[in-house]
């Protein structure tokens, strides 16, 4: 018998041909190859409880801290109403009507007719209205710019400054009534300081300056008295914003090599940011409702040239009588501080959410 056949003729083994257990061959065989773990299920996030509209009011105004503020703020936005809010309201109102003002005369409403006279057919209004404008720009520059340069000087370690910064700050404490008048005494022209200055300085021109009485200096001539007047406060405020100038900042940004200037634009201006908000926005209202200094000065004159809107809206109400006409101009005066006050700090506030 030759080896092929005995080989053929061997009979198998059935354990051979079919494993007994193949599930624990298979587990096994999985033992010995790399497993990756499995991941543990997560568990499907909490949908949020809708809020009832009241917890939305809440968190809207700061929850449960505005409730605990609210009996503190109450008085003071309880004037605010009446006294603020309930007037410019009622000036907006009569503005629709024309009223003389006396005990017992009608309100006969006019609809927008007293706005198309004071557009159309009066031409003081259109003067008060360019002096007006012209006031607020220059107070954007020269009593803010004046203040910070004055903040600067005087936030060194100079001999007297306390002395000098109380000084500055004693025309924004005065009553502007006071001011109209010291100033009208300086600008007389028969005693004024321009005479006495054009004989201390053989200047005889400087003697015949009517520095109220003509109409194309008139204007500047208050503002001047104005700018002396804010200045000081504007200092006051800047040097509080100077504070919080960090000197690390300062320290570090001259240790890479950055000039004064360097320093100036991108240390200190930023940190001031927040300061420089409150004194244009002060100065822009305080300039819009100039009232006080063109009443003790010049009254409005000469021939209306120092007019402003404020002022004018006072003499239409109370001098001419004329009450729905005072107060559309007072509702233009409005309209034009929000105009620009607005736009103002929602502009700075994404500037400042930027930064």
């Amino acid at each position: 018998m030759t080896p092929g056949a005995e080989g053929a003729a061997r009979p198998l083994r059935p354990s051979a041909a079919v494993p007994e257990h193949p599930a624990s061959e298979t587990s096994e065989r999985s033992d010995m190859t790399t497993s990756t773990p499995a991941r543990p299920r997560r568990a499907a996030p909490e949908q949020p409880r809708p809020k009832h509209p009241r917890r939305r009011a809440l968190a809207r105004f700061g929850g449960t801290g505005f409730l605990a503020a609210l009996p503190f703020l109450a008085p003071a936005l309880a004037a605010y109403l009446v006294f603020v809010v309930g007037p410019s309201l009622e000036s907006v109102r009569l503005s629709f009507f024309e009223w003389s003002g006396f005990q017992g005369a009608p309100q006969v409403f006019v609809g927008l007719q007293n706005y198309v006279r004071i557009f159309t057919q009066d031409p003081v209004f259109w003067t008060a209205f360019s002096n007006t404008l012209i006031w607020v720009v220059l107070s954007l520059f020269i009593p803010v710019g004046l203040g910070l340069v004055m903040a600067l000087a005087l936030n060194r370690p100079l001999f007297g400054r306390n002395a000098f910064r109380s000084l500055f700050y004693i025309p924004g404490v005065l009553a502007p009534i006071a001011i109209a008048n010291m100033w009208r005494w300086m600008y007389n022209p028969n005693y004024g300081v321009g005479v006495n200055l054009a004989q201390l300085f053989d200047l005889p021109w400087l003697a015949e300056v009517q520095w109220l009485g003509d109409k194309n200096l008139a204007l500047y001539s208050i503002f001047a008295a104005f700018v002396w007047q804010i200045a000081g406060t504007n200092m006051v405020l800047f040097l509080a914003g100077l504070q919080s100038v960090s000197p690390d900042h300062v320290e570090a940004a001259r240790l890479d090599g950055a000039n004064a200037w360097q320093v100036f634009r991108n240390v200190t201006i930023p940190a001031l940011r927040p300061t420089t908000v409150i004194v244009v926005v002060l100065t822009i209202i305080n300039s819009i409702k100039v009232f006080d200094l063109i009443v003790g000065m010049t009254g409005g004159g000469p021939a209306q040239q120092t007019q402003v809107l404020a002022l004018w809206s006072f003499q239409q109400s109370f001098n001419n009588h004329e009450y729905g006409q005072g107060n559309a101009i007072a509702t233009v005066l409005l309209v034009i501080t929000l105009v620009i006050v607005v736009p103002y700090m929602v502009w700075t506030a994404r500037q400042e959410k930027n930064s």
